[in-house]
């Protein structure tokens, strides 16, 4: 490390010497031998050299995963064989969430106890799923006496994911676990940005008893691996979650191979909040759902709108709790709000901060924390006034920043919410029963919150619309993803032809 490390500042101990890629069951360099540099978001000193793949890597990735798929036992097995090794993933994930939690707030400059939060949640996908595949049915439909149609599902091949910088570990784990749960094999291409916790993947799979093969990682930049691994074409799927002009891209670069896609993408979710609120769970909810994992989320409340009655008293407290916010480091379990992930990254948001100040009334906020002179922090910033033509209103942040706007009537408050190009959350606080629902299902968002922060229940849906992404996962959504369905039609009685070029 450099000499520039702050005493408070946490380095953890045994950190690698270098990341590799992983492929057919060994840690490999690159094939042309090129790293890139890891950066600590604390210092900006590059503490690890990661190997950088090339279309070169994920044709050997890819061979692995194939082979795998058409020679291994993984597809074959039985959903109670794969669901055994999935608990034993998720045994040992829960077993070193500690160790998981250090490492992904070092890497990426999430709080310690967000971090924690989101080790364990990794656990718990691989859970649900080993549960899910075990109690799996498909349809039957019978027609007696005649025919009985059943639907078979099949694992489709190699699947490629390629996961986001936030929350890196559980993101990789919400892809890999239905993946591998439906038999599938695996190329994943994790954020250049963070790469540590993914390396763990490789020794807890290994432990697990996952064949050798199907699961393989290679590092690098999207522009490089990542588009070697959408364009490949022995893999037929491809699982994105990342910034919506990457998903055009990916779209456009995969549409000549026909290639299943899941895209989970940017968001700029509305939190409502009618006068008849419970204006303290509101501004609660509120401060955590934008300001919680840095604001580094794609479901981030990042605009708030809130009816003219209440709006000044909303403003008012919501700024004075926003600069209670504890910045910290991120190793300090105190720390609300860390350090963003990236130097590029903090100039984006520090740039957006800027552009605020001059369209909308500054509340809270607006710099760097005098704490922290270096570094990627920034104080949660609070916005008010804020017109709908405005950028910040307008444009994903995706940092500790918040854009609150007044409105009057219903009307407005749902013009106001689908005012913008993305579609991926909303939130709406009101007692009024028969508003909630209504509202709720008017407005444009793949997901709703009624009274209620982001809480989500892993069998439903998760996904947007517009420009937030294309297709869903969670649940039987990510079975079918995963899956080919494939409709089998057996006839039991006398079989019902034309006869056609029988006569003389």
């Amino acid at each position: 490390m450099a000499d520039s490390v702050s005493p408070q500042h946490h380095v953890p101990a045994d950190l690698p010497d270098r990341i590799r890629h992983y492929i057919d069951g060994s840690f490999v360099d690159s094939v042309d031998g090129d790293t890139f540099d890891v950066l600590d978001p604390v210092t900006n000193d590059t503490y690890v050299q990661a190997a950088a793949g090339k279309k070169a890597d994920i044709d050997r990735a890819v061979a692995a995963a194939r082979k795998a798929f058409t020679e291994g036992p993984w597809p074959k097995m039985l959903p109670r064989e794969r669901s055994r090794v999935l608990n034993r993933i998720a045994d040992l994930v829960e077993s070193r969430d500690a160790r998981l939690a250090e490492l992904e707030s070092f890497d990426s400059g999430l709080p310690i106890t967000q971090a924690l939060g989101q080790a364990r949640r990794a656990a718990e996908n691989f859970r649900f799923f080993a549960d899910l595949i075990v109690a799996q049915s498909d349809d039957t439909y019978k027609v007696p006496g005649r025919q009985i149609n059943y639907v078979n599902r099949k694992p489709i091949g190699v699947a490629g994911l390629i996961t986001p910088w936030n929350t890196p570990f559980m993101l990789e784990s919400w892809k890999l676990a239905p993946a591998l749960a439906t038999g599938n094999t695996v190329v994943l291409k994790p954020a250049e940005f963070t790469p540590l916790s993914a390396s763990l993947w490789a020794g807890i799979f290994e432990e697990a008893g996952l064949p050798q093969g199907v699961f393989n990682l290679v590092n690098g930049l999207g522009e490089d691996a990542g588009d070697a691994l959408v364009k490949h074409p022995d893999v037929p799927l491809i699982s994105f979650t990342g910034e919506s002009r990457t998903g055009q891209i990916i779209f456009g670069n995969a549409a000549p191979y026909l290639k299943g896609l899941s895209m989970e993408l940017g968001g700029k979710s509305p939190a409502v909040v009618f006068a008849d609120a419970d204006l303290d769970a509101a501004i609660d909810a509120t401060v955590f759902g934008v300001f919680s994992l840095n604001g580094e989320r794609c479901t981030a409340g990042s605009r708030i709108l809130v009816q003219r009655e209440i709006y000044d008293e909303f403003v008012e407290r919501y700024a004075a709790q926003a600069e209670r916010v504890k910045v910290g480091y991120p190793h300090d379990p105190a720390t609300e709000v860390g350090a963003l992930v990236h130097p590029e990254h903090y100039d984006k948001v520090v740039s957006y901060i800027e552009i605020g100040k001059g369209e909308a009334r500054l509340v809270a906020g607006g710099d760097r924390p005098g704490d922290f002179p270096t570094g990627n922090f920034v104080r949660p910033t609070v916005f008010a006034d804020v017109k709908p033509d405005a950028r910040i209103f307008q444009e994903e942040i995706f940092g500790p920043v918040v854009a609150i706007t007044p409105f009057d009537t219903e009307e407005e408050a749902l013009e106001l919410a689908n005012g913008v190009k993305y579609g991926l959350a909303a939130y709406i606080w009101t007692n009024d029963l028969k508003r909630a629902h209504n509202f709720s299902q008017a407005v444009e968002a793949g997901m709703v919150w009624l009274n209620s922060n982001n809480v989500r229940d892993l069998r439903t849906p998760f996904g947007g619309v517009k420009a937030s992404g294309l297709g869903h996962e969670g649940g039987y959504r990510s079975i079918d993803f995963y899956t080919d369905q494939q409709a089998v039609h057996i006839t039991l009685g006398k079989v019902h032809n034309p006869t056609f070029g029988k006569s003389a």
